[in-house]
């Protein structure tokens, strides 16, 4: 497709500079300029597909980005990088090197405010136009775009019942689409769902009891209308919401029909939209190691129960959705309230499993130690992609989970070092245990072929053996070990280093370390997640503690965000490669010190 009207548009005064009729065909080439990327380069697609008529219309209208406009859930604000002087940069995103997936305030100008979690949009915008009102800059727009259900969350809540008894001058633009990743769920959809397709100001009573001057809902494909009630809007002042309706995957059928796998489809043909076919593959995602697992666990045991907030999919929940659809609960984008839940039913005698990913069990941090470890409550933790996740990049590495975590008292930490190891957890997990357990497992394939054999109890706070050596003890935690496994193959020095899983990060292995402080004097420990406050550091303390005079040396992730860029490249950046853990071992083989 010829570009004509895009490649024109450096930065939004281009676009000002252009004829209101002449924006229904930039859009056209902005859409398919999203798909032919997208599809070539994988990434997000749906959200951005369905903001193309709001992205322009709000540049349009908007002197961004003296203007500030504020992103909620990054993924919807494809279009409006590319029309934001990324255009030529847009075939880098999640790239190494490239352009973020997601806003990012050192990017750009134009991005106001990073956004890879969701439900930001409102706090950070408001904050943003009552230092304004306090700088007497009235004439500055202050912008909120929230959608991909991120109106649901309580911080969005907190935010809007805060605006509504300020001063500040702040717009509010609800991107309505009924879907995150997966369908939307709770009252709140149901309620926006009743709206009418025309102009609904009067009859709606949610927003105004906020004090929130309401209008809407309109259609957000329609440029022209969205551009007049944007231009009525800037001249208001205050707390006032517009109600957009979209369709997330616009403008492509097979995204618009299939909302849910459209979300991050991978690659596609840019014509057709089908999915290019993956060769197949004797590995299972760890995700479905564990919905499958859950499964089998919950259809001999009628106490079980799984919540997640908002990824049924993502976590693989769905297969018990369908088989126990009142024992798997979607609670929507709300991890606090998904962890309080799950402890309400943990005291009623249900075994609650609570997926959630490492990076957004961040946010339920208070609800982890006064609602659940506090009261000794045996909810299961399961801490879906932790470690480093390649392309989504630093807004979702889930590498500070076992430093957040390890702090807390009564709480148990495990980490799965392959698929069966992981069935094994759960299996432990399901049989009951005296305390809150987290069992934390990354994103992507295993490396097990027949990792479905029978399940067995593992004893709480064990490690185990991989096999002995001498020289050098090797201590993983978690799937890393697979990177250790892979070191040790291509590891051609003098020397036999031994490989001990260490399995548990709390309770830890005193035994087992105990016996490998008196068989060895290098010690190399190696992790996927945060160096400071990880395991290695815990080990190393208690070593000391109990008199190790050898050398012992950590591989962690430093302390610094890790970019994007393909597995690889980020374990090569975050000194956790393989060829990162061979040339360590024979330094250490050739060093004392």
């Amino acid at each position: 497709m010829e570009y004509n009207l895009l490649k024109k548009i450096d930065n939004p005064k281009d676009l000002r500079r252009l004829k209101e009729n002449q924006l229904s065909k930039l859009a056209g080439e902005l859409r398919e300029f999203i798909i032919d990327v997208v599809a070539a380069k994988e990434g997000h697609l749906g959200a951005s597909l369905g903001t193309v008529e709001l992205t322009l219309a709000l540049h349009y209208v908007f002197s961004t980005p003296d203007d500030k406009l504020i992103w909620d859930v990054g993924h919807q604000a494809y279009g409006h990088k590319i029309i934001t002087g990324r255009r030529d940069d847009f075939n880098t995103n999640r790239q190494w090197g490239g352009i973020a997936g997601f806003p990012k305030i050192t990017e750009s100008p134009y991005d106001t405010f990073g956004a890879g979690h969701s439900s930001t949009s409102i706090s950070a915008a408001l904050g943003l136009a009552l230092a304004a009102l306090q700088d007497n800059q009235l004439d500055r727009q202050h912008i909120a775009v929230i959608g991909d259900a991120s109106i649901a969350s309580g911080m969005a809540f907190e935010a809007l019942n805060h605006a509504g008894v300020t001063d500040a001058n702040l717009l509010i633009i609800l991107n309505d689409n009924a879907i995150g990743i997966d369908p939307s769920v709770g009252a709140l959809k149901e309620y926006l769902a009743k709206s009418k397709s025309h102009d609904n100001t009067t009859e709606n009573t949610l927003f105004h009891a906020l004090n929130i001057d309401y209008h809407g809902p309109v259609d957000g494909h329609d440029l022209h209308f969205l551009i007049s009630r944007l231009r009525y809007l800037k001249k208001q002042m205050g707390i006032r919401l517009l109600h957009v309706q979209t369709t997330k995957g616009k403008g492509l059928p097979a995204a618009e029909q299939d909302q849910v796998t459209y979300h991050a489809p991978g690659k596609f043909d840019k014509v057709t939209g089908k999915r290019q076919v993956k060769s197949s593959s004797k590995f299972e995602k760890y995700q479905d190691v564990f919905g499958l697992t859950v499964l089998k666990l919950a259809r001999n045991d009628k106490n079980i129960m799984a919540i997640t907030p908002a990824m049924p999919s993502g976590s693989s929940l769905l297969h018990m959705m369908r088989e126990f659809p009142d024992r798997a609960i979607d609670v929507g984008i709300a991890e606090q309230h998904a962890v309080t839940l799950s402890a309400g039913l943990a005291l009623q005698g249900k075994k609650v499993f609570c997926v959630i990913y490492s990076t957004f069990l961040q946010r339920a941090y208070d609800q982890l130690i006064h609602d659940v470890a506090l009261q000794n409550i045996p909810v299961i933790f399961c801490i879906d992609r932790a470690g480093l996740v390649g392309h989504d990049g630093p807004t979702h590495h889930g590498v500070f989970d076992v430093a957040y975590l390890k702090a807390i008292p009564n709480l148990i930490i495990a980490a799965a070092s392959d698929e069966q190891n992981l069935q094994d957890l759960l299996y432990t997990a399901a049989q009951g245990v005296d305390h809150p357990i987290a069992i934390r497992y990354p994103r992507g394939k295993g490396v097990l072929e027949n990792w479905q054999q029978p399940m067995k109890k593992i004893e709480i706070g064990k490690g185990k053996c991989i096999h002995k050596g001498k020289d050098i003890a090797i201590l993983s935690f978690g799937a890393v070990k697979q990177n250790v496994d892979q070191a040790l193959q291509q590891y051609n020095h003098k020397g036999n280093p031994g490989h001990y899983d260490l399995q548990f990060a709390k309770p830890l292995d005193t035994d087992l370390l105990d016996e490998i402080f008196t068989q060895y004097q290098k010690i190399l420990c190696v992790e996927d997640g945060s160096k400071i406050g990880g395991v290695g550091e815990q080990v190393q303390v208690y070593a000391q503690q109990k008199g190790f005079t050898g050398i012992f040396h950590k591989l962690a992730v430093p302390d610094r965000f890790i970019q994007q860029g393909n597995m690889k490249e980020v374990q090569q950046d975050a000194g956790i490669s393989v060829e990162t853990i061979v040339n360590k071992l024979v330094q250490m083989i050739d060093t004392h010190a």
